[in-house]
């Protein structure tokens, strides 16, 4: 029997045992208490805030990350035209700090049909919120610091303030603030090291967040076309893998439709984006999204991330609510 297999699939609210509430209860605190250090932390650093988008034509392609596994992708018909659930916001981001919203976040949902298989990894789901965040002029190290910056406070932050509930999630001891800087670890040399399965190795090895650059990714993700390197990055949790995806963006309009072409994705869907670069209306940002069940998955202790959510989204399984 595999780890996998001893995974239990959470439970609904209406069958959660009194005990199981009153831990149900302490993760809901945590997520409240982490939404409010990372948006405060966001808000702070003079980004606006902005409403999340459920549909649109133009959404994350998901295409070619080897990471996506997809079912399938909702589509429907609004007013004679197709739309598609949000899959991320990657796409508005890049057009809003390009023009009105130099420097934003978003609590973004995020819809992507898990293949059913993947209900007890313990951290999928096939619906879930990313606190999306996007900085005109900013580089990858900008990033970094920022991220390591909140994170560090927020841990720093729950300890103190949040002990009653983390010693009933049996997290009060083993939570440990990370050191800073993160390190940092590129995705070739993990190949060489570790094979294709350097995603599952590393998570099982690390006992502090760590970042990984120079992975192959969509079209959005600047990439150097004289050596093949990516500027970009995931950060990645024990346990629990990748809990944030980002990078530099690219902006130019030749290497956007170069890379849209070369990776086979549906011009159409990029219209829009693909107008503003021909113009020089796309200006340089980078940023990120953190998958915040993962993330306060990880500080709760959780077995499966669907624990974090207050009506279970997990991969092959539909509840009434």
């Amino acid at each position: 029997m595999t780890k996998q297999d001893l995974i239990e699939i959470p439970k609904p609210l209406d069958q959660l045992t009194a005990t199981e509430i009153e831990r149900k209860s302490c993760i809901g605190k945590v997520m409240t208490y982490t939404l409010k250090s990372l948006t405060n932390t966001y808000v702070n650093k003079g980004f606006q805030w902005l409403l999340p988008v459920a549909l649109s034509q133009s959404t994350d392609p998901l295409w070619p990350d080897p990471g996506a596994s997809i079912e399938k992708r909702i589509e429907v018909d609004i007013y004679g035209k197709p739309v598609r659930t949000t899959a991320s916001m990657i796409i508005h981001k890049l057009i809003a700090a390009s023009t009105a919203y130099p420097k934003l976040f978003i609590l973004s949902p995020n819809i992507r049909i898990e293949k059913a298989e993947r209900a007890k990894t313990g951290r999928h789901l096939y619906e879930f919120t990313q606190l999306d965040f996007e900085a005109q002029g900013a580089c990858s190290k900008d990033i970094f610091i920022l991220v390591e910056e909140a994170i560090v406070t927020l841990i720093k932050d729950l300890k103190r303030e949040m002990k009653s509930e983390l010693t009933t999630l049996c997290r009060c001891d083993t939570l440990k603030v990370p050191k800073t800087p993160f390190k940092i670890y590129d995705r070739v040399e993990l190949e060489a090291k570790y094979g294709k399965d350097w995603e599952a190795v590393i998570t099982s090895e690390i006992t502090d967040p760590v970042w990984v650059t120079n992975i192959p990714r969509e079209f959005y993700d600047f990439e150097d076309f004289r050596t093949g390197k990516w500027d970009n990055y995931d950060l990645f949790l024990p346990q629990f893998g990748e809990v944030l995806s980002g990078a530099k963006r690219e902006y130019e309009y030749t290497k956007i439709l170069t890379k849209i072409e070369r990776d086979q994705v549906k011009k159409e869907n990029y219209s829009l984006i693909l107008k503003m670069a021909k113009e020089s209306r796309l200006k340089p940002t980078a940023g990120a999204g953190i998958g915040m069940e993962r993330l306060v998955g990880w500080i709760a202790g959780v077995k499966h991330i669907a624990e974090c959510q207050p009506f279970p989204r997990v991969p092959g399984n539909v509840n009434e609510l």
